[in-house]
């Protein structure tokens, strides 16, 4: 086997050879960094780094393959961060800069998913296009079924996807159906779907967005398959390829031949078809291999073929392929002989996201034996059996319990090959099912899954073989094989199903200790599934010999089936721009945020996607790997010794300036959490950097307390400075003329950022004056600057800092990155060379914290009509180890606590705990989503109380009109009530209402929910009156156009798009004639931070002033020749000297908050709304589907309806999130576990409700805002909780239902597992139960 001279593939219809190739290079960075050939210095950036594990899409490519004996091309979406360089040989790969840009022309999908307004901050777009292209590659006429599978693998964290479908919608062969017919009624022809007291209002609402106008979709247009590769893969006689790097060697045999002769010499080497197994590993787990065998084309490992018995699948075949045979197969044999096939399929939709199934193989699942494989406890159960080959022959293994276990006997050995699976036929009397629970229903790992296989033999109903397995609760796939041999020969009925509930629960042992937690409930899903097993087999032996089998009680029917799935739909209502409006007015008007068409080319530069300056270094963090420790030694020798690294920076270098405001740069002397910064390593390059890290030898010793949670905070007295109070009316005069007291209390879990683009900086020192130029993702440029002059020791002026967009931010780009910031700027101040700084997803997650969870405690003294009287509310916030925002969120959470309600008598106090947990931060809603969860919450527990529903006691607690806030600001409550009433009307909450108690009285297992949530959210800044003004810039040069600079950060919110609006109306220019090229501490100085839903509102009366300024300057020459154009008057300003460009300033809306007196003016103005979800559970599983949402928002004049809609729905979905299914996790040692996607679920495309309704209701004041709008940024993430609730009301009636009294104690998110912990039943009643303090749980709840 010789080196092989070249790699050759194409990328993007050009040839590319590649003569020294790393096998250790993966697609991403290749094409990201790499010039590469023939593209002269062009570097593909459109391809986006989002978690380096393949979870989340953005690094989204299309590879085709040519294949010489079908000879068919295949098209396949991958994941480029997980797909080695060296198994790109043969193929074509197309990124999104290949199938369009602005500079050619653009795709249908990329000008479709911009102008149906599918971009927000755009870093995931690239991804989403491609996964899309691929797919019309593939189908050019897709269904929406199609389409959303196409999706499942990509994820975005701003536009809560429904405008994503609405533009796959636009290729689908039926277009504005819903596809779903309920009861037999089409929604199109009316009856289910219709709304009919919005028919007249909606036809005020066009579409915001013209379809007919789209280009057309001609596959004929696209880039053809290279006939050379064609041509290549023909050939016959072909070589095993190597290709060796510094550390790793790559061997392609092309031959079965030369695949054994290669295992045969490096038996230890993993062979590798997808990299989705051996990858993660490597670059995760610290894993390595020094020889990695690919086989290539090998026709034996891709065979199909049907036996007399079975049908056999190549281990070659990707699961995708493995998917398309199944489903021709079930098609076209009897159903009975099928069973295996559909649970395989079963499992396969929901078995991770497209990218992964097109390049994970079947041989490698099989082999990788993950202890949560979806496939394996199935084919276990199923008597499949492995066919493996080596040099000294072939054999066959029973894919057995032995071999999951990698039991030395029923194992291959090193020597082997598993050539192909046979998966034998079902038999008649033979019934197989399949079944699995996540976190999220698609795209993530099984808590716990499950096969089983029953045979009777005859038609007698007693049990011949028996076959359990289970996956998720051991460390591999566990076989019930004792417990199946005692249950042979029973007869298939209730008795039976107890014993072997019982018999499972004692042979498949998990501890209390269990790695991924979660037990108990993994113990109850392991008999629910059982259950589900009995239930479906009764049903078929039922329809099979009727007169043998009873009917199933129509109670346990309601078990089998999926949850209510339909497809997706919506609505939009939004006031049209006034029609005496001049049509050139942009103000109200539907407009494409402006990098749209950019975000879905790839053109749209970030941070990272900016070129590598001359000998830049690249920095990255080494982070303490103790929570609360003393540091004894460091260690750099080893990491400094290594090739290419040029300096370690530690607290030293830093002496005297390693600290700004309340933030240390780098850990001193002692370390406060995991993740700490504790040195920096500087290196010629990203990956020298990344292994040097790893060789700082630390030595720690630990020192207590070790505080984690709020309330060891509280025992341990540990908070950041003194508490908040805020005092309303005579609380303990109102306690003693109540009716009633409640005590109650909620724990709500943090939340992280998970903005698609992560923490990135580039300093480039100017060498010259100490000038230095910083690059950042970051929400508030000012700071930067300050923080990098003060590690500088240099004045401001020195340092300039340039945000062109933001990747996403929620808050999240504040002060951390200021920190990093800092410390790069210093390393490239330090060595006079430009430094680069990008953190992985695992890091960013560790270090940069995230919203706060919260402790509510409540004392409610209320009347039995439900009237709140007095409240009495404690709030304490898990701030983490520094001060960080933790005592403005906290205040924040104190002055928006009364959400929609008038409590006449008010106390709360709130304090912010001081723990060792990486301090967490600003997280859109900032407070609000966890106080406004805690007053809801007390709501509930008092309509519990006075048997009420929630609604009625909202309703009555409710602001009337004109009142006060408890810190007695004047509020008018009219359009909260409009809000309320007019969600109740569309949402037709009455009549599904009375449906969800229908459902939920003839359904034992599955229930329904409703709820309905106000929302008052006050938008201003509190005592920080400073941080709400703005400055902007407007230029005109002599050709009339015109330059518009001003201090906000376009982080997906379309400000940068509202601030052209607003400059083209002001000066009555075209916008296409304004330019606006990203944000600098250049142009605008002083600049606040962008966040608090203010950016759009402050900026756009800075631009607006200084537009008006500017016309009234040229109202003489304006004047004199009215016909004129821009070009025109500029000339003859310029002739004039008068000047064309103009600063415009606002000072800020006046607030005030006086902590002593408990009163103020904090806040500008109120959004108000409300939003009814309905939720259907499965009390079996814990699983959840929200079924429909409907929300009303009054948000004044809609600059732009499109981009206000989309920050709506988008903080919607991340509201969801928060409060269902986004879990983080940290052990008892103060170690986040959630690190990357495959462990913390985002609502991926399957969560967002089936049918989704968003209006707004008309203007109807005139305010002193900007046009009399208003900031929408944060408070629709409130609205989440109503989908939160609505889980509370399904639970609530499947406990009454069982005869449980008392409302659940549930906290926040409410996962599948604490959904299915509540509704118990005789199954969770039959788990066995471990004694608190008699294990080391896996992890704590902080």
């Amino acid at each position: 086997m010789d080196p092989a001279p070249e790699l050759l593939f194409y990328v993007n219809g050009r040839k590319v050879i590649e003569k020294n190739v790393d096998p250790e290079t993966m697609l991403l960075p290749y094409l990201r960094k790499n010039h590469i050939l023939f593209f002269a210095s062009i570097r593909l950036t459109g391809t986006k780094y989002g978690c380096g594990g393949g979870g989340c899409g953005a690094c989204t490519v299309m590879i085709s393959r040519y294949d010489p004996i079908t000879k068919r091309i295949r098209h396949h979406p991958a994941n480029a961060c997980l797909t080695p360089i060296c198994s790109l040989y043969g193929t074509a790969v197309t990124t999104v800069e290949g199938i369009g840009s602005t500079k050619t022309r653009i795709h249908p999908v990329q000008e479709r998913i911009a102008k149906c307004h599918g971009t927000q901050c755009g870093f995931c777009t690239p991804g989403m296009v491609m996964s899309i292209y691929t797919l019309l590659r593939n189908h050019p006429e897709p269904t929406l079924d199609q389409l959303t599978e196409a999706l499942g693998g990509n994820l975005c964290r701003c536009t809560g996807y429904r405008p994503i479908i609405d533009a796959c919608k636009t290729f689908c062969k039926t277009s504005g159906c819903c596809q779903g017919k309920e009861n037999g009624v089409c929604c199109l022809d009316g009856g289910i779907n219709e709304l009919p007291e919005l028919e007249a209002e909606d036809e005020t609402s066009p579409k915001l967005f013209s379809e007919e106008l789209f280009l057309p979709l001609d596959p004929t247009q696209e880039l053809i398959f290279p006939p050379e590769l064609m041509i290549m893969a023909e050939k016959p006689l072909q070589k095993t390829r190597v290709f060796g790097g510094e550390r790793m060697m790559w061997i392609s045999p092309v031959t079965l031949k030369e695949l054994l002769e290669a295992k045969f010499k490096y038996p230890q080497a993993p062979v590798v078809m997808g990299n989705t197994s051996v990858g993660p590993a490597m670059k995760f787990k610290g894993v390595f291999h020094p020889v990695i065998i690919s086989p290539d084309k090998i026709k034996e490992l891709s065979v199909i073929s049907h036996e007399l018995n079975g049908l056999t699948l190549g281990a070659g075949l990707s699961l995708a392929q493995v998917k398309d045979v199944l489903s021709d197969v079930v098609q076209k044999l009897p159903e009975e002989k099928t069973q295996t096939y559909r649970a395989l399929l079963r499992q396969l939709r929901t078995l991770a996201g497209s990218q992964i199934r097109n390049m994970a193989s079947l041989g490698g699942h099989i082999m990788s034996r993950h202890l949560d494989s979806d496939l394996n406890p199935l084919l276990a159960v199923s008597n499949c059996t492995l066919n493996v080959l080596s040099r000294e022959g072939k054999r066959q293994i029973p894919l057995n319990d032995q071999f999951l276990s990698k039991s030395p006997s029923a194992d291959l050995s090193p020597q082997e090959i598993l050539i192909s699976v046979y998966v034998p036929f079902s038999r008649k009397w033979e019934f197989v099912s399949a079944f699995r629970q996540a976190q999220r229903q698609q795209n993530a790992l099984a808590i716990v899954n499950s096969g089983m296989r029953v045979f009777f033999g005859e038609g007698d109903g007693l049990i011949r073989e028996l076959s359990i397995s289970y996956g998720g609760v051991g460390p591999t796939t566990i076989c019930a094989k004792n417990s199946c041999q005692k249950l042979i020969g029973r007869p298939w009925n209730e008795e039976m199903l107890d014993a072997a509930c019982r018999l499972v629960l004692d042979e498949v042992c998990l501890p209390g200790s269990a790695p991924g937690g979660k037990v108990e409930f993994k113990r109850t899903l392991m008999v629910s599934f059982l259950f589900k097993f009995y239930l479906e087999v009764s049903q078929i032996l039922k329809r099979m010999d009727p007169g043998h089998y009873p009917c199933l009680a129509n109670k346990y029917e309601s078990a089998l089936g999926d949850l209510h799935s339909r497809h997706h739909w919506s609505t939009l209502k939004y006031q049209n721009a006034d029609p005496k409006q001049l049509p050139q007015d942009p103000i109200g008007r539907p407009i494409m945020h402006l990098s749209g068409i950019k975000h879905a080319t790839g053109e749209a530069i970030y941070c990272d996607d900016m070129p590598a300056v001359d000998q830049e270094l690249f920095l990255t963090f080494v982070t303490s790997s103790r929570a609360h420790a003393k540091i004894m030694s460091m260690d750099l020798s080893g990491a400094l010794s290594l090739p290419g690294v040029v300096d370690i920076l530690t607290a030293e270098h830093l002496h005297g300036v390693n600290s700004f405001s309340t933030e240390t740069f780098l850990a001193v002397d002692k370390v406060l959490c995991v993740g700490q910064l504790v040195c920096a390593v500087i290196a010629d390059s990203e990956i020298q950097a990344k292994r040097a890290a790893k060789e700082v030898k630390i030595v720690y010793q630990d020192l207590m307390p070790l505080i984690l949670t709020i309330e060891e905070a509280i025992q341990h007295d540990s908070f950041f400075e003194t508490e908040r109070k805020l005092e309303y009316g005579n609380v303990d005069e109102a306690f003693k003329e109540v009716d009633q007291i409640l005590e109650g209390e909620i724990h709500m879990g943090g939340q992280e950022h998970f903005y698609m683009e992560t923490q990135s900086m580039l300093a480039i020192p100017k060498g010259e004056d100490q000038e230095m130029d910083v690059y950042v993702s970051t929400q508030f440029p000012r700071y930067i600057q300050e923080a990098v002059a003060s590690v500088l020791k240099v004045p401001a002026n020195k340092v300039m800092c340039h945000v062109r967009r933001v990747g996403g931010a929620f808050g999240g780009k504040v002060l951390k990155t200021s920190t990093m910031a800092a410390i790069t700027a210093f390393a490239a101040n330090k060595h006079g060379r430009a430094v680069r700084c990008i953190l992985e997803r695992g890091e960013d997650m560790l270090i940069t914290g995230g919203r706060h969870p919260y402790l509510g405690k409540y004392k409610a003294g209320f009347m039995n009509d439900g009237r709140i009287l007095a409240l009495e509310v404690e709030h304490y916030n898990n701030g983490g180890s520094s001060l960080d925002e933790s005592l403005w969120v906290i205040e924040m959470g104190l002055l928006k606590l009364d959400n929609a309600y008038k409590f006449p008598n008010l106390r709360c106090r709130g304090r912010a705990c001081k723990t060792n947990l990486p301090s967490n931060t600003a997280l859109r809603g900032f407070g609000f989503p966890q106080a406004g969860l805690i007053t809801e919450s007390c709501i509930t527990e008092v309509a519990a109380r006075c048997g009420l529903s929630p609604e009625r006691v909202r309703v009555i607690n409710m602001y009337k009109e004109v009142d006060e806030t408890p810190y007695k600001q004047e509020i008018n409550a009219k359009n909260l009530n409009q809000c309320w009433r007019e969600c109740m009307a569309k949402s037709s909450y009455s009549m599904r209402k009375t449906a969800v108690e229908k459902f939920n009285a003839e359904n034992y297992w599955k229930k329904k929910g409703l709820a309905v949530v106000p929302l008052k959210f006050p938008v201003g800044l509190g005592s920080a009156f400073a941080f709400g003004q703005a400055a902007a810039l407007v230029h005109i040069y002599l050709d009339g156009s015109a330059l518009v600079t001003h201090g906000g950060i376009e982080m997906g919110q379309g400000v940068h798009t509202k601030m052209i609006q607003v400059a083209s109306r002001e000066l009555k220019m075209p916008m296409s004639n304004i330019h606006l090229r990203g944000t600098s501490t250049e142009t605008v100085p002083n600049a606040n931070v962008s966040g608090g839903s203010m950016v759009a509102d402050i900026n756009g009366l800075a631009v607006k002033e200084a537009c008006q300024t500017l016309l009234k300057r040229l109202e003489p020459i304006i004047s004199k020749n009215p016909q004129g154009t821009w070009k025109d008057w500029a000339q003859a300003a310029f002739d004039q000297s008068i000047s064309l460009s103009v600063i415009g300033y606002f000072r800020g809306y006046e607030s005030d908050m006086n902590w002593e007196k408990g009163e103020g003016h904090p806040f500008e103005y109120f959004v108000y709304g409300a939003a009814c979800s309905e939720v259907e559970i499965d009390c079996l599983t814990g699983e959840h589907k929200n079924i429909r949402t409907d929300i009303v928002m009054d948000i004044g004049y809609s600059i732009n309806p499109a981009l206000d809609i989309g920050q709506v729905e988008g903080a919607f979905i991340q509201g969801m999130g928060l409060y269902t299914i986004e879990e983080l996790n940290y052990s008892p040692q103060g170690i986040l576990y959630t690190r990357g996607p495959d462990q913390y679920k985002i609502p991926a495309i399957c969560d967002i409700p089936t049918e989704l309704h968003i209006s707004f209701l008309p203007p109807s004041e005139n305010s002193n805002t900007l046009y009399s709008s208003k900031g929408l940024g944060e408070s629709g993430v409130f609205l989440g909780c109503s989908v939160f609730f609505a889980i509370h009301d399904a639970v609530c009636a499947a406990r009454q239902e069982r005869g449980l009294s008392g409302l659940p104690k549930l906290s926040s998110p409410l996962t599948p597992e604490k959904i299915r912990m509540a509704c118990e039943d005789k199954f969770t009643k039959m788990i066995p139960r471990d004694e608190p303090g008699s294990y080391v749980p896996w992890n704590v709840r902080i």
